[in-house]
């Protein structure tokens, strides 16, 4: 079975903000590369919270959606 959640998501390192997020301390979500399952995404303001583990699949598609300049049209 594959893994959805980690329960607490500040036992991993590397996480990475997003280069269109700011300095200031709004939301954001975290990604993190690597990770065997999957691509854990995080909460930026509750580092020790969960992540979500989201299929490489799924992750390649959101990511090429929210890329595509046509989207929403």
């Amino acid at each position: 079975m594959t893994e959805h959640t980690i329960t607490d998501a500040s036992i991993l390192s590397g996480w990475r903000k997003s280069s269109y997020s700011n300095s200031e301390a709004g939301s954001c979500v975290e990604v993190l590369d690597g990770y065997p399952s999957g691509v854990p995404v995080r909460d930026s303001k509750n580092p020790h919270g969960p992540a979500l583990v989201i299929e490489p699949s799924a992750w390649s598609s959101f990511v090429s959606a929210v890329q595509d300049p046509h989207l929403g049209n």
